[in-house]
Formats: structure tokens, C-alpha cells, sequence
């Protein structure tokens, strides 16, 4: 296969990241995921363990992935919530969660960008949150996601006269084994997310891979710097 279908996928080893493995490698993609964790199955490409929280492993697992050839496609989905009320939020929380969530799609894409821009191709797609818009105890996911936003659109601009598109996709309430581990199904927790969208029911990780993998294709050229949220209608104002 040809470098423009190679994709990098973190957070792969499980919920949403798996699910956009899953998908891409059924639509021809040569898929490569990065976790700290194996997935409990078999994986639809090369895995590679790694833990993205160390810059330094970072930097090793994309110097390996890229050593024969370029990475033109990358789903930057990586990240950690710690909710904290303000008043509890401590500040090596709050670097940890940027961290993870920011610095390493940074790191990432600079080290792909030599490849795609070799091949005059790419597609960027950084995984972001209805929490942009504001959530109660998410001040450090928040803000992380927040960042990762302008980064979208700083790269949209950026990269544009090299053929590379950077998009996000903003999930809303999903319906991962993450979820559910403070959700339970029929828990009240499960009811107030519910309730939170027009749509009246949680999203599902083929919701989410359905909008990563169109950012991803070819017939999402002509978009850029786009935030596309598949959340259900949750946050749109007027509720």
C-alpha cells in the first residue's frame, strides 16, 4: 500500500479509537494504532504500545512507525478527562491532562508532517469534546480540547498550500465501556446525559467513526478547519 493510505490512530486499544481501527481497516486503510494498553482482541493492523504521557516514548514509536515510509493520515483521539471541581483543580492535574491531550497530537503531527508534505497529501482529524463549550468540573479537559480546537484550525491555514486538511470531530455523550463506567445503564447519571440531548439518546462509537472516517476520505478534500460535532443537536443553544 501507498503512504496516503497509512493512517495513525492513538488511543487505539479500546472505545472509540478501536472502533475508528475497526472501521478504517475495513475501508482499505493500512491502520496503525498506539495505546498504552494491547486491546483485548486481535487488532485490524499494526499495533504498537506506547505511552503517549512520555514525550520521549512518544517521540521513539513515531521515529519507528515512519522509519520506512510516510504517515499521511492521522486521528489524534488520545486523552484523559480527571474531572475536578475549580475549587478542587490541582495544578499537576491540570498539566497532566493538557499534556496528554495537547502536547501529544502536537508531537504527532509535527512528526508526520515531513512525510505528508513529501507526498503532497494529508488529513489530520484531532478528536475534541462538547466540553469545549463548557462543562461542570472539566476546566482542564476543557481547556486541553479547547486548545486542540485552535490547533485545527491554526493547521487548516497553516498547512493548506501543502494538500493537507486538518479537521475534528467533537463527540457528545457516547456509549463506550468509559461511559458506562459512571453511567450505568438505567442510573440516573445515564438519565441526565440522555436528557442533555435533542436527539434523546446517547451517541455510539459508529456514530463518531462514521465523521472521522468521511474527514478522513478523499471526498473531504475541499474541507478544512472544520469542527464537526456529532453530539445529537447537545450543544446547540435554545435547550
Amino acid at each position: 500500500m501507498s503512504e496516503v493510505s497509512r493512517v495513525l490512530v492513538t488511543g487505539a486499544g479500546k472505545g472509540i479509537g478501536l472502533a475508528i481501527s475497526q472501521r478504517l481497516a475495513k475501508a482499505g486503510y493500512e491502520v496503525i494504532g498506539v495505546a498504552r494498553n494491547a486491546p483485548a482482541g486481535e487488532f485490524p493492523g499494526l499495533f504498537l504500545n506506547c505511552d503517549l504521557s512520555d514525550a520521549d516514548a512518544t517521540a521513539q514509536m513515531l521515529e519507528e512507525a515512519t522509519r520506512e515510509r510516510a504517515i499521511c493520515r492521522v486521528v489524534n483521539n488520545a486523552g484523559i478527562a480527571q474531572p475536578q471541581a475549580l475549587q478542587d483543580l490541582d495544578l499537576a492535574t491540570l498539566q497532566q491532562v493538557v499534556d496528554l491531550n495537547l502536547r501529544a497530537s502536537v508531537q504527532i503531527v509535527q512528526a508526520l508532517l515531513p512525510g505528508m508534505r513529501a507526498q503532497r497529501f494529508g488529513r489530520i482529524v484531532n478528536i475534541t469534546s462538547r466540553a469545549t463549550y463548557g462543562a461542570r468540573n472539566r476546566t482542564s479537559y476543557a481547556a486541553a480540547k479547547s486548545a486542540l480546537v485552535g490547533c485545527t484550525r491554526s493547521w487548516a491555514l497553516e498547512l493548506a498550500p501543502d494538500g493537507i486538511t486538518s479537521n475534528a470531530v467533537s463527540p457528545g455523550p457516547t456509549a463506550t465501556e468509559l461511559f458506562r463506567r459512571t453511567r450505568p445503564v438505567g442510573s440516573e447519571a445515564e438519565r441526565q446525559a440522555i436528557a442533555s440531548i435533542p436527539l434523546g439518546r446517547l451517541g455510539t462509537p459508529d456514530d463518531v467513526t462514521a465523521a472521522v472516517s468521511f474527514l478522513l476520505s478523499d471526498d473531504a478534500g475541499f474541507i478544512t478547519g472544520h469542527v464537526l460535532d456529532v453530539d445529537g443537536g447537545s450543544s446547540l443553544g435554545g435547550r
